[in-house]
């Protein structure tokens, strides 16, 4: 029988499968911000995964825009979901690649913790207001989230994630670019998450998973919108690939079962051309560690020269045909003036902010107007669009 010791022992070093040598292992992480005892039940990986899914910010995304803002119908993706079908394709990718699911799960839930209220509507609209106080950047707020905002435990701020999943959600696009903000300026006084290099095999899965949920998904919520229809995404290539498959194998198939079956061929084939493309780079890196990967002179999970292509014709299609839709364009308008609107107010007076929150701004106020706007954008921030839009009637009248 087994001691308690080698069953702690065990589960700390649990994984679903056999772990790559480019893999991230629990037992090898290089740990925490802020020490603390590690669980005799669960990975570190695991209780980075846990605490992303127990914020707060986590739960903010079921009413935060994907696309549609949430009120537009029930049945399009919100922040939320995507975020659960990036985490589920990252999760593949990891168990095919035999890397660690956990780690590469984690950083997909988090990668979208920073979004304003309204998507990328919301973030470009606080961008211009913030333009002459320090910009403001989603993939930098979800670190904020992570690091600062979400405060549940007495001994840090923050979630306390480890070094692999912070390094993931900072550099899951590719090595870091340009002057650090300085919410990266005080993590990497603590903890340095070598900025200059690539991210882990984990960390790059979740990268590109987003790519290949977003694009499927965004063409599956734009039929049913009828903001285009299946004769107009014949010319997409991968997509009339798709669809040509799907008849030849279901003659006689419904426009609604195909539209569905559609997007599940074309994410096929994308995951497919991932895991081969993938397999082959790191077979000609010869990658025996994480740090082989991370010190590559480029991205070891990626789509191939081909595939590629095929992906950017489909981002193309939809900014033309979804993205810039006259219907969704509306929404922008109101989103943008919304977000705008709330900015003025609250950096003139903190006086209509909730308690708590009113005690942060005038504190930061006292620092300057930068700080300042930097608190006011994590409140707008955190909003869901359904609390911003309500705040903005309250509020703003109109």
């Amino acid at each position: 029988m087994m001691t308690q010791q080698a069953l702690d022992q065990r589960s700390y070093n649990y994984c679903a499968l056999p772990l790559a040598d480019y893999a991230c292992r629990p037992d090898r992480s290089q740990g925490r911000i802020y020490e603390e005892p590690e669980s005799a039940f669960r990975t570190c990986f695991q209780r980075d995964h846990d605490r992303i899914i127990h914020s707060a910010a986590f739960r903010r995304l079921k009413y935060k825009t994907q696309v549609f803002v949430y009120h537009t119908g029930d049945h399009y993706r919100t922040r939320l979901t995507h975020t659960l079908e990036v985490s589920q394709v990252a999760r593949t990718l990891a168990r095919a690649l035999l890397v660690n699911e956990d780690l590469a799960e984690a950083v997909a839930l988090a990668h979208d913790l920073g979004h304003t209220p309204f998507a990328h509507t919301g973030e470009d609209a606080l961008q211009e207001c913030m333009h002459d106080v320090g910009g403001y950047d989603h993939n930098d707020q979800s670190l904020r989230v992570l690091v600062l905002l979400e405060q549940k435990y007495p001994e840090w701020q923050g979630l306390n994630l480890t070094w692999e999943a912070l390094e993931g959600i900072v550099k899951h696009n590719g090595p870091y670019e340009g002057a650090p903000s300085e919410t990266l300026e005080m993590i990497q006084a603590k903890i340095d998450l070598r900025l200059s290099t690539f991210a882990s095999v984990e960390a790059q899965t979740a990268a590109i998973a987003d790519d290949i949920a977003y694009n499927n998904h965004d063409v599956e919520d734009g039929l049913a919108a009828k903001l285009f229809t299946l004769a107009d995404i014949e010319d997409v290539p991968i997509l009339g690939a798709a669809k040509a498959a799907c008849k030849k194998r279901w003659p006689d198939i419904t426009d609604d079962m195909m539209e569905h079956a559609i997007v599940r061929n074309a994410m096929g084939m994308m995951v497919s051309d991932v895991l081969a493309e993938t397999r082959l780079r790191l077979q000609s890196l010869g990658a025996g560690d994480p740090d082989d990967v991370r010190a590559a002179s480029s991205a070891m999970v990626a789509f191939s020269d081909d595939m590629l292509g095929q992906v950017n014709e489909l981002r193309k299609f939809l900014f033309e045909r979804m993205y810039h839709h006259e219907s969704v364009e509306r929404m922008r308008e109101q989103a943008s003036r919304i977000v705008c609107d709330l900015y003025a107010l609250f950096m003139a007076d903190a006086s209509v902010l909730p308690d708590d929150w009113k005690v942060r701004v005038e504190a930061a106020g006292r620092e300057g107007k930068k700080t300042r706007a930097r608190v006011v954008a994590d409140y707008i921030a955190g909003m869901t669009d359904r609390f911003a839009i309500g705040e903005h009637e309250r509020l703003c009248g109109k």
